[in-house]
C-alpha cells in the first residue's frame, strides 16, 4: 500500500456508529446502447458521512453517481433498472420529478463551473427559482450563509458582484459547493471534484468535506486512493462496471477482501 495512504489512516480513526443509510440501492444495472456500463450494484449509504467511490477509468463509479440524481436521463442511449431509494422512496418512480430530486441531491462538477454571472447571482440563482427567499434581505442571507458554510465568504464579501469566473480555480469550485448547498440539499455529489485544482486548493475543499458532511450527506468519485483515505468514512470499488466491494475505509485500504481491490490500492493495475 502507498504509504501516505497508511499515515493518513493511521491518523485518524472513524466511528461511523448506527447512521441509518440515506441512499439504498439495489440491483442497478445501467445501459448505454448496447453497452451495459453498470452490473447488478446493490449498496446503502449513511447518511451525513462521506462515501468515496474508487477504481479505474471506465468502472462504472459516475455512472452510478449520476443514477443518484437521475443525470443519466439526460441521456438519450442510457436506461437505468433496478432501485434507488432516498429516504425509502424509490427516485425512479414515475410520479418522482427529476427536477424536485435534484434540488435535494445537489452535484459538484469535476471542472468548476460558475455561472458567468456575479458571485451573488450564482448562489442567489437556485433560491430564486425555488422561492426559498421571500425577500432581498432574506437572499441576502441565503448567499451569505452558503458562502460561509463554502469557506468563500471572508475572500469574496467585498465584491459580490464581480464576476464568478474571475476567481482562482479553488475559489470557482467552492463557489459551485455554496451554489449547491444555497438550496440546502440532502445529499452532495462530487464528481472528481479536486481533479482540476492545485494541492493548497485541494486541502481547502478536503476541510470544507469534513464541515459539511456533519449536515450533508457526501458521496465523492475520486481517483486518488489518498483523498479516498482523508475524506471518507467508507469506501466502494469499483471495477469493469461492477462494484467489487464495499465498507469502512480503514478496513477496505488495510484489510480488503477481494484479491482485486487488494490489487488496486497496491498499484498492481489502475
Amino acid at each position: 500500500m502507498d504509504m501516505s495512504v497508511a499515515v493518513d489512516l493511521q491518523n485518524e480513526t472513524r466511528p461511523m456508529g448506527h447512521r441509518a443509510p440515506k441512499v439504498v440501492a439495489s440491483g442497478v444495472n445501467v445501459w448505454y446502447g448496447e453497452k451495459h456500463a453498470l452490473k447488478d450494484v446493490s449498496i446503502a449509504i449513511p447518511e451525513r458521512s462521506v462515501m468515496a467511490f474508487i477504481g479505474p477509468s471506465g468502472c462504472g463509479k459516475s455512472t452510478f453517481l449520476r443514477c443518484i440524481n437521475r443525470m443519466n436521463d439526460t441521456v438519450a442511449s442510457a436506461r437505468v433498472s433496478g432501485k434507488i431509494l432516498i429516504d425509502g422512496e424509490d427516485i425512479y418512480d414515475p410520479s418522482v420529478d427529476p427536477v424536485e430530486l435534484r434540488s435535494r441531491v445537489g452535484m459538484v462538477f469535476q471542472k468548476p463551473n460558475p455561472f458567468p454571472k456575479s458571485i451573488y447571482e450564482n448562489v442567489a440563482y437556485g433560491p430564486r427559482i425555488h422561492a426559498l427567499a421571500s425577500s432581498k434581505a432574506e437572499l441576502d442571507h441565503i448567499v451569505e450563509q452558503s458562502l460561509r458554510k463554502a469557506s468563500l465568504w471572508g475572500e469574496v464579501k467585498d465584491r459580490l458582484y464581480d464576476s464568478g469566473t474571475g476567481l482562482s480555480g479553488g475559489q470557482q469550485q467552492r463557489l459551485c459547493i455554496a451554489r449547491t448547498i444555497a438550496i440546502d440539499p440532502e445529499i452532495i455529489l462530487m464528481d472528481e471534484p479536486c481533479s482540476a485544482l492545485d494541492p493548497i486548493a485541494t486541502a481547502r475543499i478536503e476541510e470544507l468535506m469534513e464541515e459539511l458532511r456533519q449536515k450533508f450527506t457526501i458521496i465523492i468519485v475520486t481517483h486518488s486512493m489518498q483523498q479516498a483515505a482523508r475524506v471518507s468514512q467508507r469506501t466502494a470499488f469499483f471495477h469493469l462496471g461492477t462494484l467489487v466491494e464495499e465498507g469502512d475505509t480503514t478496513a477496505i485500504f488495510t484489510n480488503p477482501k477481494d484479491q482485486r481491490t487488494q490489487d488496486y490500492i497496491t498499484g498492481r493495475f489502475g
